[in-house]
């Protein structure tokens, strides 16, 4: 069917069929849900129509919440056309709150589906700005309540509650909130309390978690709460034996995984780790989730623990050869030379876009030279030749951007004899260059002509930098003779 052609899906309330949903282009043309189908066939000629499967997309919803599940520990459908996603914890692993949610809407989009998204302190905040906020996608400020200029469907209450409202004269949720509080719950009962109270953070929201029943997990219950981080330790220690048990049999490793501890109050705490590489070492990851649960607060106790792998992959065997006269020092259980234990663990501290490592670019200009990547990715550069030129030393570290300094130096081509940073003298003991860098005229026009000339240099104090002039020192067309301090040795 052509994008194009106005669509509308339809339903029957009572004994009159009415438009359930209506694509982009059905409401350009006046068409809304709740409209009677006569009344839209005879504004829009040529409607396409199909019946409503109420049942199918609430299916549909819950499946969508389990793929959600890739961004966070829980998530949870909200019909008839919403997700909820705890991301407590777990958005520095997606490079922070507002890079998630681009990625998420960004996702959905290629699936076909319009999306609108928002992360808030409090589910009612997030729910009334994904729907009714400006922007297709808001990060909210910490401690933020619903927006008092909101309309009044923002509090997600009955349709019939929000056409009383408005008859009485409340558009905006800020005059509701300000009204006296009595006489409106008389009328319309405590779920409009609720709704106000949870719109301005005072009143606490669980969602419940959709957990997928194909996934890998184990879950132990206990006859009295636990409170202390010891216990958790300890069930954390049975619970991976059980989920690695099962990885092995499935021939999977654990990307990643949920600790679910639920509270006696009903509510869950959820902690997320990633793995580098799939992994189902048993120490190794039952290590990252001790180191996480500072950031559980138990509550009045947890009755029950719930681990489940929410990313996984094929991980082929290994076999392992065992001395009987190791003595220990040669663990078979993590290869000497294996570091993705520890970039696993550096990366559940720092987050995900803090550990990376460098690999060469094939261009000349030092800041362009380089590029981060995963830490564990193949290195495919180096295996063409690619890599920085082993005879042209370069620093350990570079300024970006290159920082100006003030120096003394005979033109065109003689080292500086000491130069000013940060109102710091140095005065230059030894000095190796030039070493000069064109620019790349393919990249930019305005690097046609300009020229770097480097210096290594060593003051006094046995400190050595990297400079360079901007220009060849004769030309003035290839830049303006300033000099600039690059990195350090």
């Amino acid at each position: 069917m052509p994008e194009e052609t106005p669509l509308v899906t339809v339903a029957r309330d009572g004994n009159s069929r009415v438009l359930a949903a209506a694509n982009a282009v059905a409401q350009n043309l006046g068409l809304r849900p709740g409209m009677k189908l006569a009344q839209g066939q005879a504004l829009v000629p040529g409607l396409a129509i199909h019946d409503a499967d109420p049942q199918g997309d609430a299916a549909a919803l819950v499946r969508l919440a389990g793929w959600c599940l890739r961004y966070a520990p829980l998530a949870a459908a909200d019909p008839p056309d919403g997700l909820w996603i705890d991301v407590t914890g777990s958005t520095h692993l997606q490079g922070g709150e507002a890079a998630m949610l681009h990625d998420l809407v960004r996702r959905l989009t290629r699936q076909g589906l319009a999306a609108r998204a928002a992360v808030a302190d409090t589910p009612a905040v997030a729910h009334a700005l994904a729907r009714f906020g400006a922007d297709p996608v808001t990060v909210v400020p910490p401690d933020a309540a619903v927006p008092p200029n909101l309309p009044i469907q923002a509090l997600r209450l009955p349709p019939t509650i929000v056409a009383s409202l408005r008859l009485m004269g409340f558009d905006q949720i800020g005059a509701l909130a300000n009204a006296a509080r009595a006489p409106l719950v008389r009328r319309f009962g405590a779920l409009l309390a609720t709704r106000l109270d949870q719109a301005s953070g005072k009143t606490f929201e669980s969602i419940m978690p959709v957990v997928p029943a194909e996934r890998i997990q184990a879950r132990l219950s206990f006859v009295e709460p636990l409170l202390t981080p010891e216990a958790f330790s300890a069930v954390i220690a049975r619970l991976t034996v059980l989920v690695c048990a099962d990885l092995e049999r499935a021939g999977r490793g654990a990307r990643c995984l949920d600790l679910l501890f639920e509270r006696v109050d009903g509510s869950l705490q959820v902690i997320r780790i990633g793995s580098a590489r799939a992994a189902r070492d048993v120490r190794h990851l039952a290590r990252m989730l001790d180191e996480r649960l500072e950031q559980v607060d138990p509550g009045l106790g947890v009755e029950a623990m719930r681990l489940v792998v929410s990313a996984d992959d094929r991980v082929g065997f290994i076999q392992t050869f065992v001395s009987l006269a190791d003595t220990g020092a040669n663990s078979p259980d993590i290869a000497p030379m294996d570091i993705a234990p520890l970039v696993d663990r550096l990366v559940n501290r720092l987050g995900e876009t803090r550990v990376y490592r460098l690999a060469p670019v094939e261009s000349h200009v030092p800041e362009r030279s380089v590029r981060k990547m995963p830490p564990l990715e193949a290195l495919l550069g180096s295996r063409r030749g690619q890599g920085w030129p082993a005879d042209l030393p370069r620093p350990v570290r570079l300024l970006d951007p290159p920082q100006p300094v003030d120096a003394m130096a005979l033109l065109p081509d003689h080292p500086p004899i000491a130069f000013t940073w940060r109102r710091m003298r140095h005065r230059v003991r030894r000095a190796d260059g030039p070493e000069r860098i064109a620019g790349e005229w393919w990249k930019r026009d305005g690097e046609m002509r300009s020229v770097r000339d480097y210096f290594r240099v060593e003051d006094e104090d046995g400190r050595r930098f990297w400079l360079f002039r901007r220009g060849d020192g004769s030309n003035a067309d290839t830049g303006d003779m300033r000099w600039f301090l690059h990195g350090f040795f």
